[in-house]
């Protein structure tokens, strides 16, 4: 992302930067990170509303170690290229699904499924398979691997 396609404010581009991790485990973690800032917990809710209704940012929240709380899968889709941003927009719907991505492989749709319990992940594969038509292969974890999905943004203009 480079300055032309963002131009927000120092307290926007330090929330993007600083708060990708180790948010506060308190009632209003978001009252806490805005007297950081010296802004409102209001300016700092609706920046972050507008990222995610403008898709640049698909979820704002903790992360779990999987299984700790609830259950979790992987799950992948093998969609025809026609199909995938149907079908992605479908998967997507699902308030248990954390994100989906695209992949280069005969499976080319994968996602994370987390929810209060297995049931649940079995009734949201269900009827992923029923409304899309497609059947979803399912990869249980098998050991658990920390991935950090924080990325520092550099906001200098690029050529």
């Amino acid at each position: 992302m480079s300055e032309e396609q963002f131009q927000g404010t120092t307290m926007e581009r330090s929330l993007l930067n600083d708060f990708q991790r180790d948010l506060p485990p308190v009632p209003r973690p978001f009252e806490l990170i805005a007297r950081q800032l010296g802004v409102s917990e209001a300016e700092v809710l609706d920046f972050l509303r507008k990222l995610k209704a403008s898709g640049t940012v698909s979820r704002v929240g903790p992360v779990f170690a999987p299984n700790r709380l609830g259950a979790s899968t992987l799950a992948a889709i093998s969609v025809p290229p026609d199909e995938l941003a149907r079908v992605a927009s479908l998967v997507s719907r699902y308030p248990e699904v954390n994100h989906n991505y695209e992949r280069e492989h005969r499976y080319n749709l994968w996602f994370v499924i987390t929810a209060p319990g297995r049931q649940r992940i079995l009734e949201v594969i269900e009827e992923i398979e029923l409304r899309s038509e497609l059947s979803v292969l399912e990869l249980p974890m098998l050991k658990d691997y920390f991935i950090d999905l924080g990325f520092r943004i550099d906001f200098r203009q690029t050529s």
